[in-house]
């Protein structure tokens, strides 16, 4: 999925008032971030990616039992990769020029 030091954009940053209760630091839609880690996680659908930032930091997860719990993650899917200036000029496509438009 993502890789440690990769940059990434928050594509989803709503959030249930649950996970404002529990969650120290939240990422905001349209910001960018660090991944610090990226592993297996849970979620109330079941199996995700979990991915930790740098920039933000969050307690351990209240529904875990403590001698295992684990940073409360975000899921992989709130996140795309940030594509870089360069790469994004080598994917803009120039329009042709329209026939009959005066020069």
């Amino acid at each position: 999925m993502f890789e440690p030091g990769e940059r990434v954009v928050c594509v989803n940053g709503k959030f249930d008032p649950l996970h404002k209760r529990i969650y120290s630091a939240l990422p905001v839609e349209g910001g960018l971030y660090t991944v610090r880690e990226c592993s297996i996680g849970r979620s109330t659908t079941g199996v995700s990616y979990r991915v930790l930032l740098v920039e933000l930091v969050n307690g351990p997860d209240p529904y875990m039992h403590e001698s295992n719990a684990e940073e409360l993650g975000f899921r992989s899917d709130r996140f795309a990769p940030l594509v870089s200036e360069e790469e994004s000029q080598e994917a803009t496509w120039e329009l042709p020029e329209t026939v009959g438009t005066p020069r």
